[in-house]
């Protein structure tokens, strides 16, 4: 954590990016740490924001490839997760985005999408919307938990 804080902005968006994309990581953690360090917080949330939905959209672009056996290699997705969640995507479509925010599914989600070939201007609008509006809502929390103290 401490690394990613002492690279500032840069340091904030590659965390939210991993966060956002296939490696375990808590942003919200480190948007906390970096308000808590005097960072400006609302280019802390923007930050945030464009990392995590550039990692989203990474774990899309990866579904996009097809290549099931090597995403279920990988340990990208598991083939559980692919067959519970391609029903739901087939039925909502882009929309279901909107739940890519969600921690362990949200990756999940965001490759079946790809592997779906659900069409990329909706799914980014969409995934936007549900990690924007996660963020804001834990941002507003932090922001007063961390002005109390």
């Amino acid at each position: 954590m401490h690394f990613f804080i002492s690279l500032g902005y840069i340091g904030l968006l590659l965390g939210s990016f991993l966060a956002g994309s296939i490696v375990p990581f808590s942003s919200e953690l480190l948007l906390t740490a970096a308000i808590a360090s005097n960072a400006n917080p609302w280019i802390c949330l923007i930050v945030c924001c464009i990392g995590n939905i550039a990692g989203g959209m990474t774990c899309y672009w990866l579904g996009h490839l097809g290549k099931l056996d090597w995403l279920v290699k990988h340990k990208i997705i598991r083939e559980d997760q692919l067959t519970r969640f391609l029903p739901k995507i087939e039925r909502y479509g882009a929309l279901f985005a909107l739940l890519s925010w969600l921690p362990f599914a949200g990756e999940a989600i965001s490759v079946c999408l790809g592997f779906l070939r659900v069409k990329t201007i909706p799914v980014l609008l969409y995934m936007s919307i549900g990690k924007t509006l996660r963020y804001f809502v834990f941002f507003v929390s932090t922001l007063g938990i961390i002005r109390l103290f």
